[in-house]
């Protein structure tokens, strides 16, 4: 997260791709994971047409409004998370912290987003597990290029599970595996 991106950082970007479309394939043809696929790739989470897609070839119904409902609040969510770390970590933002200056902050917030959409893409597949190796492992090695604050980015993982549960509690015992699986994953990051 530092302003000028080293040449590893630069190499390791394109690498940490953390979703797993492979976990689709017990319930998903080759054409809807190519949907999830083509979305991930444009870096946006999933959208009506493709929800609508999913729901005809195999998607749970309950699953796939849980997908839409996140993705329609995600800047509500987002902002709970950076409002816990913030809270968490005073000074985090300011000269000398971790998250300074600005672009490094909003690094890590963009990460919460894109962490919320792995989550939905997981959500969408009703398979808690799926994150790729590999993926992971690159954000390790580029999260220790940046010197990215692991502490923070937990925090905020724990906040966004928090601040979309609170807003889905009859579904919480339901989604909760899903944000603990990728807080998990980064609680191994060194």
């Amino acid at each position: 997260m530092t302003t000028h991106l080293s040449e590893r950082a630069k190499q390791l970007i394109p690498k940490a791709k953390i979703f797993n479309f492979d976990s689709w394939e017990s319930r998903y043809p080759e054409s809807s994971i190519e949907r999830g696929r083509i979305a991930d790739a444009e870096g946006r989470y999933l959208n009506d047409k493709d929800l609508v897609a999913l729901g005809e070839t195999g998607g749970d119904p309950q699953s796939l409004e849980t997908v839409r409902f996140l993705r329609d609040n995600a800047t509500e969510i987002v902002a709970e998370a950076r409002g816990k770390v913030l809270d968490e970590f005073p000074g985090i933002s300011e000269a000398g912290g971790d998250l300074y200056p600005t672009e490094r902050a909003e690094a890590c917030w963009r990460d919460f987003w894109h962490f919320l959409r792995s989550i939905t893409y997981g959500i969408a597949g009703s398979t808690v597990n799926y994150t790729n190796a590999d993926g992971l492992e690159n954000m390790n090695l580029l999260y220790r290029e940046l010197k990215v604050p692991l502490p923070a980015m937990v925090c905020g993982l724990e906040a966004l599970k928090a601040s979309s549960l609170k807003r889905m509690v009859d579904r919480s015992e339901t989604l909760a595996p899903y944000f603990d699986w990728l807080v998990e994953q980064l609680r191994q990051f060194k």
